[in-house]
């Protein structure tokens, strides 16, 4: 079970549909990922990592993803969710 934070709770808008995307790391962390097209046609993004136990660990919140496609912004957070939990592991060396 993820323990959310405000930022997912300012973002979650049920009446949008949305696209989700989980992935349970080796290290145990778990990454969420959800995009969405606003009702102004702007894709938003949301990116949360929880560790082990569901702890939030970061989650950031995009809320005007110009020039991106759901898929382009679903990609791009895989990779800034990736970054981030690779740094926290060379910071904790």
């Amino acid at each position: 079970m993820r323990n959310r934070g405000t930022v997912h709770w300012e973002w979650a808008n049920p009446a949008l549909h949305f696209r989700n995307y989980d992935e349970r790391l080796s290290c145990g962390t778990f990454i969420n990922i959800q995009v969405r097209i606003s009702k102004e046609n702007v894709t938003q993004l949301f990116l949360g990592v929880y560790g082990k136990k569901g702890l939030m660990l970061l989650e950031e919140n995009y809320p005007a993803c110009h020039g991106q496609t759901m898929t382009a912004a679903m990609a791009w957070a895989l990779q800034r969710a990736n970054d981030w939990v690779a740094g926290q592991r060379l910071s904790s060396r």
